[in-house]
């Protein structure tokens, strides 16, 4: 019966988020995650062929983490889709809240995690959750019974860029998100939208 690997893809990745959240992308190398978990590295690199092959599973398995969280509010729009584009702006707080370190690591963009560089496989799986953002936007957008550019400018803004901005107002000084945080993204996005 084989052994089961003393250092799985998952802890290199946590100490990836770690290095990442405390000094920035550049701080995760192959040697600095080995040495954060306390593995030869070699163990990183029977796990990530390259730094950029470990980057981009780091941005990747971040973002799509946030983004379940964040389709599953924008879907449940059993009260329409007002309520909907607010449970999505809330998310992105709440997510942020509970995940301080990995939401450190959405303050930075893919580029800043070298998507130049990535496998093929990373780059497909990058497009693919791109698409799948866009065409959820489309669809709010559609329900809102808006369209044109300007719309969908205005719903992003609404369901990510301003829940974004007051994590990142916070995160960025090192500080807890304040208690009415969920509230004021909320707001904000049902402010944005309109009061329909």
């Amino acid at each position: 019966m084989a052994r089961p690997p003393r250092y799985d893809s998952g802890r290199f990745l946590d100490a990836a988020v770690r290095l990442a959240a405390e000094a920035g992308p550049a701080a995760v190398t192959m040697a600095a995650v080995a040495k954060a978990v306390g593995a030869p590295s070699g163990s990183v690199y029977h796990r990530f062929a390259s730094r950029p092959a470990l980057l981009a599973e780091v941005w990747l398995r971040t973002v799509e983490d946030f983004q379940e969280g964040w389709f599953a509010a924008l879907g449940d729009g059993g009260q329409g889709p007002r309520a909907a584009a607010r449970a999505a702006a809330v998310h992105v707080v709440a997510w942020s809240r509970a995940q301080p370190r990995a939401a450190a690591l959405l303050l930075y963009g893919p580029a800043d995690f070298g998507q130049g560089g990535w496998p093929e496989e990373s780059e497909a799986r990058a497009r693919a959750g791109h698409e799948r953002v866009r065409t959820a936007l489309a669809e709010l957008c559609a329900d809102l019974g808006e369209d044109g550019a300007r719309a969908a400018e205005r719903v992003a803004l609404a369901v990510v860029d301003v829940p974004l901005t007051i994590v990142r107002r916070h995160l960025r000084r090192g500080e807890d998100l304040p208690p009415y945080a969920e509230q004021l993204a909320g707001d904000s996005a049902l402010a944005l939208l309109g009061a329909g």
